[in-house]
């Protein structure tokens, strides 16, 4: 991933502190993760350098992450109430086949997380995750 970033001539901004947890199945919070980068790249603008901030804070008995980007961003008027479904694609992008929000929100979910997404075209989307505590 650091390749393609350095590729792209993009960056990524990491604020979590190094002993925060996160409780929940490793190969699904790998997958995550990976998917919300790989989206950032995806679906970056071609007016600017790529900026994804990933943050991660401990608050109410939950670890919330999220991943923020300046990318070409989603209508959520218009999307909103599809943006987690199977086969729901946003952009014209010869990759694109819908599935890896569709995924990822099921993932979460098999952990008994929360996502949420903010965003606006042409500024760029925040996805925000929660995941349980080890004593939620």
């Amino acid at each position: 991933m650091q390749t393609t970033i350095n590729q792209i001539n993009g960056e990524v901004v990491i604020k979590v502190k190094r002993d925060l947890m996160v409780f929940g199945i490793s190969s699904y919070v790998d997958s995550i993760i990976l998917n919300m980068l790989t989206n950032s790249i995806k679906y970056r603008s071609p007016h600017r350098l790529l900026i994804v901030n990933i943050k991660a804070i401990k608050i109410n008995g939950f670890t919330s992450l999220s991943v923020s980007d300046n990318g070409l961003g989603i209508d959520l008027d218009k999307h909103g109430s599809k943006i987690f479904g199977m086969y729901k694609t946003f952009h014209d992008h010869k990759n694109a086949r819908g599935i890896g929000l569709f995924i990822t929100k099921n993932q979460i979910e098999a952990m008994d997380g929360t996502i949420a997404v903010e965003s606006q075209l042409d500024v760029g989307s925040t996805f925000t995750i929660h995941f349980k505590d080890e004593d939620n």
